[in-house]
């Protein structure tokens, strides 16, 4: 989950640190020194904060600053769950966890040749035989063709971006001095660039984080030079013929039945300049130049919203980088809602700002959000903290076994109103009775997780009353780490044109992967047959494209 009010990540090396400090001394600060030392403050008191704070703990210090392993209620609490029914807390069994392990098969580890889709697969014929020949060990029965041919696989290596130089032939008269040059053979293609090269630099960019700089040195050194200019004119040259799917993809997510939304930090170098710029006009009191200078003069946060929406088992993940919040960008895709469907389920966590303000939501609240609370103060109140962890443990047991056996929504939501909901009453009347008996101090730590717990506990709890309904934000939080994994390499993005560009590929890129569908062959794709996804984008989504591609071969 995003952590909206910690300061921004500052990364300084030491060399970095002595030249701001000669710089100081000197009193030659530069624009960007003065935000560094603006950064270094607010952590410095976002730190003392912490260490003032009464419910902070050493470990709850240590889990901010450098993360934790897990949350998981065994390692929290240092008690293994007893073995029992899933209606009671400690439902974790062991035996349920044995008799999983013993319908897995043991192997070793590798990956068998159906788990190469991907794969170039090459038939080889037997040297001598044919289906039908004599057998040459008895000579008296006939060679037939086995259902599942043997198996070798070969893996070989090669630069990200290939590139082959067509060295055309030139012959020339000697007496007239006419010069004739070989055709262009077809495979060559009339573009220089391939659709995969932008295809294989966006999911490299974009879908796993790897800089536009870091690629070129790559490049460089296999000796098939990228340069980084040059990977960004590829990737937004194919902007255009891919809008159009990405364009259907928020229409597909407006129909959605439930709709997960969150936020994170993100860097846009255009619009922070912008920021800068009116701070300093406002100086001068010119409201005039203040306006040309940001148009939203009040807005001074970045955000990178993501938008999850899921519907008949398809999912569609969004991205919009810029100064809306993820209330304002869900706003926005609803408005492409058909009038006649009814308001969808919003999962998000209980800031204001994730919820739209014009269109009507059913809104459910994040319980992971409300556990992580009694995770934080487990160690100052251990034995109150188990009792409650060991509650959500069995509402997460019965969703991950309606899960298992693939029910329908309205079968899960009986499932958890008969097994989890005596439980969750159980725990609304121990939040009660730990409050009107003073068992619990109010302001503490654990007092402050029991009152969030009980001020959304309808919102926490939709999953017991509506079909459908998540438990959790955990969906949209995968989403937007890809976005996070993107600002932790490549650090910002340096035009809104440049975060529009990347939101789109993000966009598609991780709607592929929650489809099972191949983002490389699936931008390629998109690509190759530009002109019919404009015409009919429905049709090339990443859940049914490969139905309207005539030849497999044609996205290889």
């Amino acid at each position: 989950m995003s952590h909206r009010n910690h300061p921004e990540v500052l990364e300084l090396d030491v060399e970095q640190t002595e030249a701001l400090l000669c710089r100081l001394e000197a009193q030659r600060l530069t624009p960007e020194d003065f935000e560094t030392l603006r950064a270094a403050l607010e952590s410095y008191l976002y730190v003392t904060q912490l260490i003032d704070h009464k419910s902070t703990t050493i470990s709850r210090l240590r889990k901010l600053l450098f993360g934790v392993e897990t949350e998981k209620t065994a390692a929290v609490t240092g008690h293994e769950p007893a073995s029992g029914g899933k209606v009671e807390p400690g439902a974790t069994s062991e035996a349920d966890s044995s008799s999983e392990a013993a319908k897995k098969p043991k192997g070793h580890g590798r990956n068998g040749a159906n788990d190469y889709p991907g794969a170039i697969r090459v038939t080889v014929a037997h040297e001598s035989l044919r289906p039908g020949d004599p057998c040459p060990a008895c000579e008296r029965g006939t060679v037939y063709e086995q259902a599942q041919p043997g198996i070798v696989l070969r893996f070989a290596g090669q630069p990200p971006v290939q590139v082959t130089i067509y060295e055309l032939e030139k012959l020339r008269c000697h007496l007239c001095g006419r010069i004739f040059t070989a055709q262009t053979p077809e495979v060559a293609g009339a573009d220089k660039y391939d659709p995969t090269v932008a295809s294989m630099i966006g999911l490299l960019k974009y879908g796993n984080g790897l800089p536009f700089n870091r690629l070129d040195a790559l490049q460089e050194n296999l000796g098939i030079p990228l340069p980084a200019s040059t990977q960004w004119d590829i990737v937004s040259e194919a902007y255009p013929q891919l809008q159009p799917a990405h364009n259907e993809l928020i229409r597909e997510a407006a129909q959605g039945e439930v709709l997960h939304n969150d936020d994170t930090t993100v860097k846009i170098l255009e619009l922070m300049g912008e920021r800068a710029r009116a701070a300093v006009l406002a100086d001068s009191a010119d409201e005039k130049y203040v306006a040309d200078a940001a148009t939203e003069p009040d807005r001074m946060g970045l955000f990178t919203s993501g938008v999850v929406a899921t519907r008949e088992g398809r999912r569609v993940a969004l991205f919009f980088s810029g100064r809306r919040h993820a209330g304002e960008n869900l706003q926005e895709v609803l408005r492409r809602r058909a009038t006649d469907l009814p308001p969808p389920i919003q999962m998000c966590d209980a800031l204001s700002r994730n919820r739209p303000r014009e269109l009507q939501t059913i809104v459910a609240n994040c319980l992971a959000h409300a556990r992580r609370q009694f995770v934080d103060v487990n160690e100052r109140f251990p034995a109150e903290c188990r009792y409650v962890l060991e509650a959500f443990e069995v509402v997460y047991r019965n969703d991950h076994l309606a899960r298992e056996e693939r029910l329908t929504p309205k079968e899960r939501l009986h499932l958890h109103q008969q097994h989890s909901g005596p439980t969750m009453e159980q725990l609304q009347i121990w939040l009660k009775r730990q409050i009107e008996e003073k068992l619990v101090e109010p302001n503490s730590g654990l007092g402050a997780a029991i009152g969030y717990l009980r001020k959304h506990w309808e919102k926490l709890t939709l999953f017991l009353r509506l079909a459908g309904a998540p438990l959790d934000n955990n969906l949209c939080e995968r989403a937007l780490k890809k976005a996070i994994l993107h600002r932790k390499n490549a650090l910002f993005f340096k035009t809104r044109h440049g975060a529009t560009v990347g939101d789109m590929y993000l966009s598609l890129i991780h709607t592929c992967e929650l489809n099972g569908a191949n983002p490389f062959d699936y931008l390629t794709a998109l690509q190759r047959h530009a002109s019919e996804v404009a015409v009919a984008p429905g049709g090339w989504m990443p859940w049914n494209y490969r139905h309207n591609i005539p030849c497999a071969s044609d996205t290889a």
